[in-house]
């Protein structure tokens, strides 16, 4: 994230300030199969293709829209390094969001669950992280003007937006994820690694979005929807055609959450 990083930002956003009015302060980025949302949000759509340097998901259940009301942007879609994005162009978004104006992101994943009482169809507050991607989008220079390069991670999931979302939803646990590059799925013997780590849960992105977005001031939401048991945990294969029908049988429920979390956090 160096000067010419952020020169590849205002190009994206001079993009979209010519097609949307909107400059809201609530963002969400949608991962895999969760962009039911996106129509239920009132405003402009504009499709990654028409935003200028921006790049395009490959990965199916990433449609790759941004779509923006005067309450929240979505970006239906996310990139991954597993696609053979550098660490800036996976928080390319994020930058973009905090360039619209957003100051507060939610990052949603479609995760594998570690912990025992973590069952497909749960949705989880994401309360900490591991790092396992072996990559920083703070790398390199990063303007100071902007954010410190090394940006204090004490708190990168806001405890202030996880009380307030527990007092509307007391049972939603709270868990850390663990962020791996992918694409292949975890052995049994990395599962059982991680679980003495610490970690509750397992998936491929969220993690390098949330350094990015910490660095640039925002808060961070972050939501699991544990979509398949982590490898030898559940007693079968993994295939990402599983966790995209996963998230389709379940995205009635987490549009509705993802909808109330835009007027919970909307609230001054």
């Amino acid at each position: 994230m160096d000067n010419a990083f952020f020169k590849r930002v205002e190009n994206a956003y001079r993009s979209v300030e010519r097609l949307c009015p909107f400059r809201p302060s609530l963002g969400i980025v949608a991962g895999s199969g969760l962009s039911g949302a996106l129509e239920r949000i009132d405003g402009r759509e504009i499709p990654f293709a028409r935003i200028k340097r921006f790049p395009r998901p490959t990965v199916k259940g990433h449609p790759g829209l941004l779509k923006i009301s005067d309450r929240a942007a979505m970006c239906g879609g996310r990139f991954h390094s597993y696609e053979g994005f550098s660490a800036d162009e996976v928080v390319l978004p994020i930058a973009l969001l905090h360039r619209l104006g957003v100051r507060t992101v939610v990052l949603t994943n479609a995760a594998g669950g570690i912990r025992k009482d973590l069952e497909p169809g749960t949705v989880a507050l994401i309360r900490d992280h591991l790092n396992m991607t072996g990559l920083n989008p703070l790398k390199g220079s990063p303007p100071e003007e902007r954010g410190s390069r090394f940006t204090d991670m004490t708190e990168a999931y806001s405890g202030g937006l996880r009380a307030r979302i527990r007092s509307r939803y007391p049972d939603l646990p709270e868990c850390v994820y663990a962020g791996l590059p992918g694409p292949s799925y975890e052995t049994p013997a990395e599962i059982a690694m991680l679980e003495k780590l610490g970690a509750d849960l397992v998936g491929m992105s969220t993690v390098l979005e949330t350094i990015a977005a910490r660095y640039l001031g925002m808060n961070v939401v972050g939501v699991s929807l544990v979509a398949n048991r982590a490898a030898g945990t559940g007693g079968k294969p993994l295939s990402h055609a599983d966790v995209i029908a996963a998230g389709g049988r379940l995205s009635s429920r987490m549009t509705d959450f993802l909808i109330s979390l835009i007027d919970l956090l909307s609230e001054p």
